[in-house]
């Protein structure tokens, strides 16, 4: 990580956190081992920086700072979550946390969310710091709050278990949607492919609330039918029914590129058989990196 400016001026805070936010993200998402509980941890620690941004301190590592932010939120929603590990060590062994080369840098940040979610909680965010984001081990001392020969064991530790999970076979079963899901999905998708948007719009809830990431929220039907005319207007998506996560969700891909990996997702919740709230990741494409992503073969 290269050394950031001081403290940046008041125009400038909401380009930096926009510019940090895909990393911030990738950092959240591996934490908490799920790109869409990631970007929940990412938006409080945005609403938190940016309180602090308006404070009178100092901050003379702004890049670091975040990732503090981020780290500790994190922390907040495993605790919450009730999987909180043990966070220090009893021991602080000053081993030494040597330079991975290219080739292994590279196996451990194409590690899935849920091999990440197996390491303590200290041994994750110090590999995810060092090895996925790229941080020095000082920077990663100050954003764990952490000594550094207990950031150096934390780190030894965490690489020697992911070496061993990669060793693994990774054979388990991946839960398929429920019938009552992919019916419904199957529903929406075939209709917005269609471009059939008056019978989407008949979908939704009066109440509905939606959520374009990192962009804005609508509420109620007059707004959100707006959103529905925004897609009317492009053609490059084209909607497929699947999981994000283990979770149901909708895949959107490139028309022009079928084969290659989603460009984003959309989440949906229903009530009474309609559309209560939409979550698209349209403008936040970053949070599909890393995603364990699945096309439903029902």
């Amino acid at each position: 990580m290269t050394s950031p400016p001081q403290v940046p001026a008041a125009t400038d805070v909401e380009a930096l956190l926009a510019a940090m936010r895909p990393r911030l993200h990738r950092y959240c998402a591996r934490m908490v081992g799920s790109v869409i509980d990631g970007e929940d941890v990412l938006q409080d620690a945005l609403i938190k920086a940016m309180q602090g941004f308006a404070s009178a301190v100092p901050i003379q590592n702004p890049e670091a700072w975040l990732f503090r932010i981020a780290h500790n939120t994190a922390l907040d929603f495993l605790r919450r979550r009730n999987r909180q590990d043990a966070l220090h060590s009893s021991e602080e062994v000053d081993m030494m946390a040597a330079e991975l080369d290219d080739v292994s840098r590279r196996e451990i940040a194409a590690s899935s969310l849920r091999t990440f979610m197996r390491l303590p909680v200290a041994q994750r965010s110090s590999v995810i710091l060092m090895d996925v984001l790229g941080c020095s081990l000082q920077e990663v001392c100050g954003i764990m709050d952490f000594s550094l020969p207990a950031v150096k064991a934390a780190l030894h530790r965490g690489r020697t278990q992911l070496r061993a999970f990669a060793r693994e076979p990774d054979d388990a079963p991946r839960p398929g949607l429920s019938p009552d899901d992919r019916v419904r999905l199957n529903a929406y998708v075939g209709r917005f492919n269609a471009r059939d948007f008056d019978a989407i719009r008949a979908m939704i809830a009066d109440d509905i609330r939606l959520e374009l990431v990192n962009r804005t929220r609508l509420n109620g039907k007059a707004e959100v039918s707006r959103y529905f005319g925004n897609y009317a207007k492009i053609s490059d998506w084209h909607l497929v029914t699947g999981q994000v996560d283990g979770r149901p969700a909708i895949l959107v891909f490139d028309p022009d590129a079928l084969d290659a990996p989603p460009r984003s997702f959309m989440l949906l919740d229903w009530s009474a058989d309609k559309v209560a709230t939409i979550r698209d990741f349209r403008h936040a494409s970053y949070a599909i990196e890393g995603a364990e992503w699945a096309v439903d073969e029902g």
